[in-house]
């Protein structure tokens, strides 16, 4: 193997050099060139640009693949510069694994029919979950990772170039100030007994300090340029993080839009079903929220119309009679589903009466200024 043994040295050398000055300022024993204010301000900014980018690239992925294993994966292919194998969505699997069970079920089964229709749902949301995920890689993961990846490994290059100039101008600076030091002192006393006179041997070694000098001075300020101007175009990533990030909001709104659109359709559906089978009323929107087992309202009888089945009672309309209020003390909590009804606290006293033509299950309760329909199963009626 051919080695540079001359090149080799000067490397050595120049790599001793920049560890002695660093040192050397580290210990607080040699002056430091600092930049001006304002590449200190860019370079502050690009390394909060990269800190927070780097942050929102990585949760982005998780949002977009919560499953640790499946980015693991996909990393590995993307290190191996292999295309990532397509892979089903979690509502495309449920799906079909609810059109599979339909077949087993039988298809004209009210159980097989009503899996036909959600799992079908499940496969379109399957399918617009994929198509955001493919959307939002594109627009807006890929640039930010082409950030990171290309112009930031740029710039750290450049500015650790710079480092190294900066370095070798202050070691030069630092060789020139000895060398007019021993130039002062030896002019003051020369050296007779010398065949050469020492001052002169001190002013050729102060002059080679002054051209190396002007040497690492001028290579510092072209990188200072350089890596000036590439800071600088942060402002420019910026405009395109920012376009891209408008991107993924975009794809984001028309994934839920499109989610939100796939599921009215499937509770229009599901609430069309006829027969003895009838659909939970959980999968209307606005039906009342689910009672635990112990509440004896639960245990009512099937066929009984609920307060949102009978005509909507509007509570300010009503006006007590001028008989027939009661007394009842309530049995056991209870929290309103709607405006309609009224929350009672176990042990209170209310007033209650009932208006022609409501649901026996439920009487007016009043308590001060409040009214509502309350369940008569929570109430004992005193004398």
């Amino acid at each position: 193997m051919d080695f540079n043994v001359r090149k080799l040295a000067t490397d050595a050398g120049i790599f001793f050099s920049r560890a002695v000055q660093f040192t050397e300022e580290k210990l607080g024993q040699a002056e430091k060139t600092e930049l001006d204010t304002h590449f200190e301000n860019l370079l502050s900014r690009a390394d909060c640009t990269k800190n927070w980018t780097e942050k929102i690239y990585r949760q982005t992925e998780v949002l977009l693949q919560p499953n640790p294993g499946a980015r693991i994966e996909e990393f590995l292919y993307e290190k191996l510069d292999r295309k990532v194998p397509p892979r089903p969505t979690n509502g495309e699997i449920l799906g079909q694994f609810m059109l599979e069970a339909a077949k087993e079920f039988g298809p004209g089964t009210p159980y097989g029919s009503t899996l036909i229709k959600v799992g079908d749902c499940q496969r379109r949301l399957g399918g617009a979950e994929r198509e955001f995920l493919q959307t939002s890689s594109i627009s807006f993961l890929t640039p930010l990772h082409n950030f990171l990846e290309g112009d930031w490994r740029t710039i750290s290059r450049e500015r650790r170039l710079l480092e190294n100039r900066r370095l070798d101008l202050d070691a030069c600076k630092a060789r020139l100030k000895k060398a007019k030091a021993a130039e002062t002192k030896a002019a003051s006393v020369p050296d007779f007994q010398e065949t050469r006179p020492r001052n002169y041997v001190l002013s050729a070694s102060a002059s080679a300090a002054e051209h190396e000098l002007r040497v690492a001075q001028t290579e510092f300020d072209g990188q200072a340029e350089v890596t000036r101007l590439l800071l600088e175009g942060i402002s420019s990533t910026h405009v395109n993080h920012l376009l891209c990030l408008c991107e993924f909001v975009e794809a984001q709104a028309m994934y839920y839009s499109q989610c939100h659109k796939y599921m009215l359709e499937l509770q229009r559906e599901l609430g069309s079903c006829s027969g003895d089978i009838r659909c939970p009323d959980s999968l209307d929107v606005n039906s009342h929220t689910a009672r635990s087992p112990t509440d004896p309202s639960a245990f009512l009888p099937l066929n009984s119309a609920s307060p949102l089945e009978t005509d909507a009672l509007q509570i300010e309309e009503v006006q007590p009679p001028a008989s027939g209020t009661r007394k009842a003390k309530v049995l056991y909590d209870y929290d309103a589903a709607d405006s309609s009804e009224l929350s009672l606290l176990a042990d209170e006293l209310i007033t209650v009466y009932t208006v022609p033509g409501m649901d026996s299950d439920w009487l007016i309760g009043e308590r001060g200024n409040q009214k509502g329909n309350v369940p008569v199963t929570y109430l004992e009626l005193l004398s």
